[in-house]
């Protein structure tokens, strides 16, 4: 899977230095997988949320932490939609970010 971008995971790592080991794992378990469909993220993240419009909510840090992703599945391409604290997701809607 292509992750796209690294850089405000990067970003949101140097800000938030109690989560850049995760953020790391996270991102290489992304990039070295291959997610043809929901069910094969569900398989390997429990804890994912699938939503609509194909878009996925990680749990990060246990429940720190939140990460919504559109994917693409057919080209193997996910783009980071919104990074932040489980107080900052509560105010978003995941399906429309």
């Amino acid at each position: 899977m292509h992750v796209i971008s690294r850089r405000c995971l990067i970003e949101f790592g140097t800000n938030h230095p109690d989560v850049r080991g995760e953020l790391n794992t996270w991102f290489h378990m992304m990039e070295r997988g291959k997610y043809p469909s929901p069910i094969a993220i569900k398989e390997v993240f429990r804890s994912a949320d699938i939503i609509p419009s194909d878009r996925v909510v990680f749990n990060i840090k246990g429940n720190s932490y939140r990460i919504i992703v559109k994917i693409r599945y057919s080209t193997q391409t996910m783009f980071i939609r919104f990074i932040g604290t489980h107080a900052e997701y509560a105010k978003v809607n995941a399906e429309k970010i």
